[in-house]
Formats: C-alpha cells, structure tokens, sequence
C-alpha cells in the first residue's frame, strides 16, 4: 500500500522533471538562435547551454533541431500576443483604433532582436513559407477579424464589407511591413513607412 500511496509522487516529480527540461531546452534555444541564428547554431551547443545532459534529451522532448526552433517561435509568438494585449488602447477609443493601435505595435516589436530573428528572418526560412504563414495566421488573423467585425458594427467600417478577405489582407500588409523592416538598412526610417503605408490602408476601410 505504501508503495501504491508513493506512485503518483513519483510520476509527478517526473512530469515536473521532463517540463523543466523542456523548458531548459527552449530557453536556451531561443537565446543561442536570437544570437547566432538558427542555422549557426548546432544541437550539442544547444544541450550544453541548457544543461540537461545529452542530445537524447532534447530528441526525448522535440523530433529535430526543427521542431525546437519552431517551439521557440511559438513562445514568441504568445509573448507578442501578451505584450500587444496589455498595450492595448482603452475599448472605449473603438475598434478600429485598437486595430491601429495593434499593428502599429508589431511593426514597432520588428525592431527587436527576438522578433526580427526568430520570427521575421530565420521563421520563414527555417519553417518554409507554408507553415510560417500558418503560424502568424493562429496569432494574427482570428485577432483582425474580430476588430474588423466589431469596427463594421461601430459604424467605423461601411457594413456590407468583406471582412475575411479584409482579415487575411491586412495579416498580409503588416507581415510583408515587418518583414521590410527587418531587412531594411535603416530600420527605423523603414519602420516609419510601414507606419505611414498601415494608417494609409486603414484610413482607407474608415466610413466618411
């Protein structure tokens, strides 16, 4: 019986174990591959920096160096997701603001080394074109539609306007902005006109 009262200890402290390397393994990955870049960095540098051993471990957690980094993508991901949401303006200020407001703000976070990198630069390339729109379409595009619908019934929007379509054309237009940014020898002159391109598409959409 004392044995049986023991097991889910120990199967919890295993759980709790195999998270924390986990974990161990992404956040080494992610600040090797935001220094280095993903294809500089190999998988023994990767086990070392996070002290867990072995290469069986990290190949225990992730099928390849590939699946670690798209892990790592999908914790920036949420962290922009987070960032964006505390930054949000007031609701009260309307939808379309907020939209403004939100795309503004990740081509603002374009300038930063974890965006640029893992998401903007190695993302495509590492992930292949398919996936990464994939990806940046779970974080972005339910997000844009949602304030789009609610612009339409703010009266900001002329109803009658094909917000899918809006939607996905938008994602687009901020991703294509932010990845001009990352690419640009003057990134913060560039990061200006994506600006000015993004109000120029909204000021569009917006009811006279």
């Amino acid at each position: 019986m004392s044995g049986d009262r023991g097991r889910p200890d120990a199967k919890a402290r295993r759980a709790a174990q195999a998270e924390a390397t986990r974990a161990a393994l992404v956040d080494a990955a992610r600040r090797l591959f935001v220094e280095k870049g993903y294809y500089r960095t190999g998988t023994e540098e990767l086990v070392a920096a996070a002290g867990v051993g072995t290469r069986g471990a990290l190949y225990h957690h992730f099928a390849d160096k590939q699946a670690l980094f798209e892990a790592v993508f999908l914790c920036v991901e949420e962290d922009l997701v987070l960032e964006a949401a505390k930054n949000l303006a007031d609701p009260a200020s309307g939808a379309l603001n907020q939209l403004r407001q939100g795309l503004i703000g990740f081509l603002d976070a374009s300038l930063t080394p974890h965006v640029q990198r893992i998401l903007l630069i190695d993302g495509p390339a590492v992930l292949g074109w398919v996936r990464w729109r994939e990806l940046e379409g779970v974080y972005g595009l339910g997000a844009i539609r949602a304030m789009l619908e609610r612009a339409v019934e703010e009266g900001d929007i002329a109803s009658g306007q094909p917000v899918d379509a809006l939607a996905h054309l938008l994602l687009a237009a901020a991703d294509e902005a932010a990845l001009f940014i990352a690419n640009a020898p003057e990134q913060r002159a560039a990061r200006d006109q994506g600006v000015q391109a993004l109000n120029a598409l909204l000021d569009g959409l917006q009811k006279k």
